[in-house]
């Protein structure tokens, strides 16, 4: 996006008022970080009988999300009983974040989520990672730190999930678009050659 009128985002480019019919800008990043009902094969997702479909996926997707947060959390205690740091909780979400990073870079950027399943997203986003992360738990286990009497174990866990979970998100996503990359060129170490001969 840009700050003056003639970007795609503007009123005069294809994501404003003036653009082609008003539509948003296409190339643009889904705004709805689960559904853009601007692309095709998302708008899919929510139509008919497929709706049924979608739901059922989330579902079975939520559960063995959940399954394996639990396998996790037996794997990692919290080690300290209701007053201890909550290192199982901690670890899974901050892992379910990475991936959800990934799966974004994975389906829905550089044009793959028009080649991604219909199903892919619900699937694995809202249903596996969805059941996979709990910050309702996260919440509880402050509060019940809180009233064991361990103000800075709480603060400490309350703060460092949120921005542990951002920067998991940003991590897992660099990583998968790193990864992506030299898959992008034809030319030497992977750079596209320009049209001129040179590369870029």
């Amino acid at each position: 996006m840009t700050g003056s009128g003639r970007g795609a985002g503007g009123p005069d480019g294809p994501g404003g008022p003036g653009g082609r019919g008003g539509a948003p800008d296409p190339r643009g990043e889904a705004v709805d970080p689960d559904v853009d009902l601007h692309v095709p094969a998302q708008r899919a997702e929510t139509r008919g009988r497929h709706g049924l479909t979608v739901v059922a996926v989330i579902g079975a997707g939520g559960a063995l999300g959940a399954l394996a947060r639990h396998a996790m959390q037996v794997w990692l205690p919290s080690g300290g009983g209701e007053t201890g740091f909550p290192w199982g909780v901690f670890s899974v979400n901050l892992l379910g974040c990475a991936l959800i990073g990934v799966l974004m870079a994975l389906v829905g950027e550089g044009g793959r989520e028009e080649r991604a399943h219909a199903l892919a997203r619900p699937f694995l986003g809202v249903g596996v990672l969805g059941g996979f992360t709990t910050f309702s738990t996260y919440a509880a286990d402050v509060a019940l730190l809180l009233e064991a009497g361990r103000p800075g174990v709480a603060v400490a866990y309350l703060g460092g999930t949120v921005l542990g979970a951002v920067a998991a998100v940003w991590a897992g996503a660099s990583a998968a678009r790193a990864a992506l990359a030299p898959g992008r060129g034809s030319g030497p170490g992977g750079r596209r050659p320009d049209v001129g001969g040179g590369v870029r």
